[in-house]
């Protein structure tokens, strides 16, 4: 059976034998097999070029914003006097209230407009600064 391997002159005396030899020699040609630790091997390494870091920053920039982003239409919602009754509208209220469960009544006021902006507004830009700083930090990684 004639192989493309069997067929290439050999390049000295400790050429590759067959597809799977790397170069060392067989056993019988008289110098010592080196031990197996000892054989070059090819480590699969990812490329560092920062690829995921960036990737996970862009997921906590863009977790933040949509936050800030619920946070802030609500607002402009209950401001503008939207019809609570309606799917969208409670839907926007019910994410915001869900984002900003831990800042309600921290502020309490008469008017309830002023309420809202308070209540609302300081968890959307903590979680723009807070998020957008760790996507920064990521990013230095």
């Amino acid at each position: 059976m004639n192989r493309p391997h069997d067929s290439v002159p050999a390049a000295g005396p400790h050429a590759p034998q067959g597809p799977y030899d790397a170069g060392y020699a067989p056993y019988d040609r008289g110098q010592p097999q080196p031990p197996y630790d000892d054989r070059p091997r090819e480590r699969y390494r990812r490329p560092r070029d920062g690829a995921g870091t960036a990737r996970t920053a862009l997921i906590v920039h863009t977790i933040a914003d949509i936050a800030a982003g619920f946070l802030v239409l609500w607002i402009l919602l209950y401001l503008l006097g939207a019809n609570q009754a309606n799917v969208f509208v409670d839907f926007v209220e019910s994410v915001a209230g869900g984002l900003a469960w831990w800042s309600q009544d921290i502020f309490t006021m008469d008017t309830e407009g002023l309420r809202v902006v308070l209540n609302h507004g300081l968890p959307a830009v903590i979680y723009l600064l807070v998020g957008h700083g760790i996507a920064a930090r990521t990013r230095r990684l």
